[in-house]
């Protein structure tokens, strides 16, 4: 029989005591201090930027400066599409009208590097039908700048103008409307998620205060990551996209970590303890497993800090914040409302009407009719055992079939991560906006319309001393590679110069990468040091920063869950379980993201079109937000297992007992977690839908087949051997580690033999757990395990 730790720690501890001493004061500050990050973070969409796929480092960014700098005209990122209708862009009265628009906009300022068909009469600039044709220019400054610039001239100048009709694109144009349409879709994300998510949580709780709680966490964390990126856009560039994950993870992990907070301070209720022990013992308990959960999805969020591109980073800064600020919240002001409403808690219980049937077989199972599986422990928050007995029914069966189960789940998520092995990586571009978006018709006009490869173009930098007749040989040796159609230039000013290289293959296809490469590797004149940039040579320097930087970013994700998962559980197998499975449950995710967003299926539907493509940094950025919140869930079911088998020695009842206890709660929190995330997928930016679509389909497929099959089945054909650990590693565990229950572990688990399934004899389980692990195995055929 195994060896039991009878010791306990004291109902209240110091970290409990710190947080209730003085709840009204806690609350009052933590109202301050929200009213304070309401003013401090106001407006920190109109901060931030749209762009930072471009590593700042590589050749291609230093090339784009070096010729905005020199050569504003080489760089333009405003577009005026002049239309003349039937008339044609060279009738007189059109030409002059044009002109007149190209002299004012050299006359604004900030605006540089004005050209336009009309004084250039380059082909490149005029529609083949010729009725259309293009003033260029650019506009100086930082991205906030050319917003705030964007926003004086287009009065001034879109729209009819005598006879011609004037619409604005560019660059410029396409990420300042992209950063208008994230910000309104944002709003109407949460005005569709937190509605939906408040009835969702009312039918888990089932009482209307405690699912107020949940939400008032999420609300909270949301307000304080806005002020934290607010002061973050003082110091350094933040992309706008990073909003759509603080209210994604603000809402669901904070929602997440008080689901597991009120209910096992409901469950401690239940058995008849007092609102101060019972807040003592749910800090110890799932307050322990909130903590580690949310230091696992906030190192795997702080890895993209590894990557050069602004873009990454700024989604490790608003998760990183946005996952402290909620575990804080649960954590400390959670516990300081949980004090002043203790049996409360159950108040407003708007499901009344529906228990009035079962109200004989509750009566006398605890407040609100809790039971041995605590109040909200199934998917719906039952008021029964009902749920927990069909956690408990499914962990039975998937033990008893486990090989079945483990080979099946693990090919079914395999063969639906197939099609990322065809994923081709690209460029954001105009059309991630909606088909309507005013920038967008513009580059389609001139993408469809327009002689050439318009946006494809490269451009070579050459830098130096270098005399024409170096200047001359150099564009021969460019014209002679593979893949050239056409180079313009040189077009010299001081020491630098630069050619235009027309590819001939698409914008951003193999063969103009290739030609990127081609171009880098030119040999030229000693005193001349080139340089190439354009749309092509920014996806190539992108990935290759990628590619650098991912080792790295792995890295630190791996080691630092498993370390975690180690401290927590005290085994060397299941952090690398966790790993493993946490990698497998993406499958789905990564092979959807190709099947419907490069390859296009589900297109009209989804209302969004096809590049062909995938942005090169959305599939970082998935794996680690998505990466993280599998951990999230992973902690919530390992940490009751491991409570479970401290306390009893029997591995497969601990694993049931686990899934009984976790399964419908990690349910809740999911379907939480994909509402949010879907609420999010319905912005009409192709990233941002892809983005939410993607992990709500990453975490239901975690929480529903993962968590609920695989793991338990895994468990099961490791049997003891999962909580194996060299001796050296069990003793710096019982020194080091933590988990969630609240003795020590009460055996050594590569020490101790098979204790026969009898669990601990000093604390036996409860015998309506008992009943209802022995009804679910009768169930399936297999004998009760007494």
């Amino acid at each position: 029989m195994p060896e039991v730790n009878r010791s306990a720690p004291p109902p209240v501890g110091g970290w409990t005591r710190f947080v209730t001493a003085r709840p009204r004061l806690a609350l009052l500050a933590a109202l301050v201090i929200t009213a304070l990050a309401v003013f401090a973070g106001s407006g920190v969409a109109d901060r931030m930027g749209s762009g930072g796929w471009q590593a700042p480092d590589a050749e291609s960014t230093y090339a784009t400066e070096v010729l905005a700098r020199e050569f504003p005209a080489s760089q333009p990122n405003l577009l005026l599409l002049v239309d003349s209708g039937s008339a044609g862009v060279d009738d007189p009265a059109v030409a002059a009208e044009a002109t007149r628009l190209a002299e004012r906009l050299k006359a604004e300022p900030g605006i540089s590097g004005v050209g336009s068909y009309w004084e250039t009469a380059s082909p490149a600039l005029r529609s083949e039908d010729g009725q259309e044709a293009i003033i260029a220019a650019r506009i100086g400054g930082d991205e906030k700048t050319a917003g705030e610039a964007l926003d004086r001239l287009a009065p001034a100048f879109a729209g009819e103008r005598g006879p011609v009709t004037v619409s604005l694109g560019g660059p410029v144009a396409v990420q300042h409307e992209m950063q208008t349409i994230i910000q309104e879709d944002l709003l109407r994300a949460e005005l569709i998620a937190l509605p939906v998510t408040l009835v969702l949580l009312v039918m888990v709780f089932g009482s209307a205060v405690a699912a107020m709680l949940p939400l008032a966490v999420g609300i909270v964390a949301i307000l304080g990551t806005n002020a934290v990126l607010r002061g973050l856009t003082e110091f350094t560039d933040v992309s706008v996209f990073a909003m759509n994950l603080t209210t994604a993870l603000g809402l669901g992990l904070a929602i997440d970590y008080a689901l597991f907070i009120v209910r096992r301070f409901r469950e401690e209720l239940a058995t008849g303890a007092d609102t101060r022990t019972a807040v003592g013992t749910t800090l110890r308990t799932a307050g322990r497993t909130v903590l580690f959960s949310a230091l696992t999805v906030a190192v795997s969020l702080s890895a993209m800090l590894v990557f050069p591109q602004y873009f990454l980073r700024s989604f490790a800064y608003a998760g990183i914040a946005v996952v402290l600020l909620a575990a804080a919240a649960a954590l400390i002001l959670l516990p300081a409302a949980l004090m002043l409403l203790g049996p409360r808690i159950n108040s407003l219980d708007l499901r009344r009407l529906l228990r009035r049937r079962k109200k004989a077989a509750t009566a006398g199972a605890g407040p609100a009719g809790a039971t041995a599986d605590g109040p909200g422990a199934g998917p719906a928050g039952g008021a029964d055992a009902s749920p927990g007995r069909g956690w408990a029914w499914l962990g039975a069966l998937v033990m008893r079939r486990a090989p079945v189960f483990a080979i099946v789940t693990t090919v079914g998520l395999l063969l639906l991560g197939l099609p990322f092995l065809g994923v081709k990586f690209g460029t954001a571009d105009d059309r991630q906006l909606p088909a309507s978006a005013e920038s967008r018709v513009v580059q389609e006009h001139i993408r469809d319309g327009f002689p050439g490869s318009p946006g494809g173009g490269l451009e070579v930098l050459a830098e130096g001393q270098g005399s024409r007749a170096d200047l001359a040989d150099l564009k021969s040796r460019i014209e002679q590679l593979p893949g050239v159609l056409r180079v313009e230039g040189p077009v010299a000013e001081g020491p630098a110069a630069y050619y235009s290289v027309l590819p001939k293959g698409e914008a951003v296809g193999e063969e103009t990468q290739q030609l990127v490469r081609d171009l880098r590797a030119v040999p030229s004149a000693s005193s001349l040091d080139l340089s190439v940039t354009g749309t092509a040579a920014v996806l190539v320097d992108s990935k290759d920063a990628i590619a650098d930087r991912l080792p790295w970013a792995l890295a630190i994700i791996v080691v630092a869950t498993l370390l975690l998962v180690f401290l927590l559980t005290g085994s060397v197998l299941i952090p690398l379980q966790a790993v493993v499975l946490n990698a497998l449950s993406l499958t789905a995710m990564f092979g959807a993201v190709v099947w419907v967003f490069q390859d296009g299926n589900l297109s009209g539907l989804l209302a969004f079109t096809s590049t062909g493509d995938i942005e090169t940094t959305l599939p970082v950025l998935m794996f680690c937000v998505a990466f993280g919140l599998s951990m999230d869930y992973g902690v919530f079911l390992i940490s009751r297992i491991k409570e479970e088998y401290d306390r009893t020695g029997d591995h497969e009842h601990s694993v049931t007992f686990g899934l009984r206890h976790t399964g419908g709660l990690i349910t809740a929190a999911a379907v939480i977690l994909a509402v949010v995330m879907v609420a999010i997928g319905t912005s009409r930016v192709t990233n941002t839908k892809m983005l939410g679509l993607g992990i709500a389909l990453a975490v239901l497929m975690d929480a529903m087949v993962v968590r609920s099959l695989l793991v338990p089945a895994v468990m099961k054909l490791m049997g003891r051997s999962t909580w194996w650990a060299p001796a050296p590693l069990r003793a710096f565990h019982r020194r080091f580690g933590l988990s969630e229950g609240e003795a020590a572990p009460a055996v050594a688990p590569a020490a101790v033999p098979d204790p026969g399934g009898r669990g601990d004899l000093e604390n036996p389980r409860p015998a309506a757990e008992a009943e209802e692990i022995s009804d679910a195995s009768r169930d399936i055929g297999e004998p009760a395990r007494r």
